[in-house]
């Protein structure tokens, strides 16, 4: 398709090149449209896998990929760098400061941020984990936690380094914990000669009465076993009360930490407000069943940005939904663009959930199908290598991975500068 051509077609704007954005903007590939993609970040982020970044498994290079790059052989198809600020929804332009990009239909894909749920004042010292920069720096305090730890000669402030509080337990946090205790206990244990990080407290904190409440609970008990098996300190029932630069307050007892990660919450993006919309208690825009807001069917909005109920429940805010939604909505604008009528609704296709604890251990609820131990740990292996975007960052994770399984070393060590404010 010419780019003459392309200026006579309708316009799809999609802001946000993460799992759903990307899925539409390449399904549209061969589309009779003008696609445009803004995204603030350059790049397309697994961030799945940011954990492993966090805690040294993984380079931030491994898990993501240039958005031009992966989507340079559609000719009908342009990247934009830059912020939405808004959207005129009676106009139909998408708002980028003083710029403006006219469509004819849009896709909000936005994602989500951290949820502090009203303690917006704790984020400056439990950061969260949504990108490669809350990655590498997430990476620098842990690291830096032992290295300090080594020079420290107070045996209590030696402790409060080597403590690590992990809140929220979800699969990201499951996940983390398990990673810092392999980290702890297994990867640096020989490297320092005036501290044994094997004696390192990894806390695990959950206010609910268990863990991993999306997986069934007999698998949701085995991943809490292997977690005290890795030592990581599993504390349910127990709600965060306070944190901050000295540590943090759980169920009234007081526990000094220097390195708090909060897995436990997330809001939506803004999308809501610039629409002007009705959105759920976590600001995620109520659509229709075609995933239009209500009244505009020329807005799409996707992912974590959305809120959908299926059999009296929400649709969870993980990859596959986004996926299966960008797809979606890419059909439904060829549908339109080729006149046809009707709207279908989307149905999500749930093909189970997958959490890794530690090195070799994994649970998977695959339906009729429920696995624990090395085989779900083998199937989560290969889900994530086979979701990750370019055959260059397949490779480079199999041959970590591979690496990190038979010698138990970290190859990403690095202690980076802070970042700058």
């Amino acid at each position: 398709m010419s780019k003459q051509t392309n200026k006579s077609c309708p316009r799809v704007v999609i802001v946000g090149a993460g799992f759903g954005g990307l899925r539409a903007a390449r399904a549209l590939g061969n589309a009779p449209v003008q696609v445009t993609v803004i995204d603030r970040r350059n790049h397309h982020l697994f961030q799945p896998l940011l954990y492993q970044v966090a805690t040294a498994d993984l380079s931030p290079a491994d898990i993501s990929m240039p958005i031009r790059a992966t989507l340079r052989r559609q000719r009908n198809t342009e990247v934009l760098l830059g912020e939405v600020t808004g959207v005129d929804v009676e106009g139909r332009r998408v708002l980028m400061g003083d710029r403006t990009i006219s469509y004819n239909y849009l896709v909000l894909a936005t994602g989500a941020q951290h949820s502090y749920f009203g303690h917006d004042d704790w984020a400056p010292f439990a950061p969260g984990l949504k990108s490669n920069t809350d990655a590498t720096q997430l990476r620098r305090e842990i690291l830096m936690a032992f290295e300090t730890a080594e020079i420290e000669p107070n045996p209590d402030k030696r402790q409060a380094l080597l403590t690590f509080v992990v809140v929220g337990g979800g699969p990201t946090g499951v996940e983390l914990a398990g990673a810092i205790a392999g980290l702890a206990h297994k990867s640096i244990v020989r490297d320092f000669r005036h501290i044994n990080s094997s004696t390192a407290r990894i806390l695990l904190v959950e206010a609910t009465t268990r863990l991993l409440a999306a997986f069934p609970k007999s698998l949701a008990c085995k991943a809490q076993r292997e977690l005290e098996h890795l030592g990581v300190e599993v504390k349910t029932g127990e709600a965060v009360e306070e944190v901050d630069a000295d540590g943090v307050v759980i169920a009234g007892q007081r526990l000094a930490t220097k390195t708090v990660i909060w897995a436990a919450g997330v809001k939506a993006s803004p999308a809501g407000k610039w629409l002007g919309a009705e959105t759920d208690r976590a600001g995620r825009v109520i659509v229709e069943r075609d995933l239009t807001v209500p009244g505009r069917p020329e807005i799409f909005v996707i992912g974590d940005t959305s809120s959908l109920t299926e059999r009296g429940k929400p649709l969870p805010g993980v990859a596959p939904v986004a996926m299966q939604q960008g797809r979606y909505v890419a059909k439904m604008i060829r549908r339109r663009i080729a006149g046809e009528k009707g709207r279908i609704p989307f149905h999500y296709r749930d093909k189970g959930n997958l959490a890794t604890v530690g090195r070799s251990f994994a649970i998977a609820d695959l339906g009729v199908i429920k696995l624990s131990g090395f085989m779900a740990w083998v199937a989560w292996l290969v889900v994530h290598i086979f979701y990750l975007i370019g055959f260059r960052n397949r490779v480079l994770v199999m041959i970590q991975w591979a690496w990190s399984y038979l010698t138990s070393q970290r190859g990403a060590r690095l202690i980076t500068e802070e970042r700058r404010q």
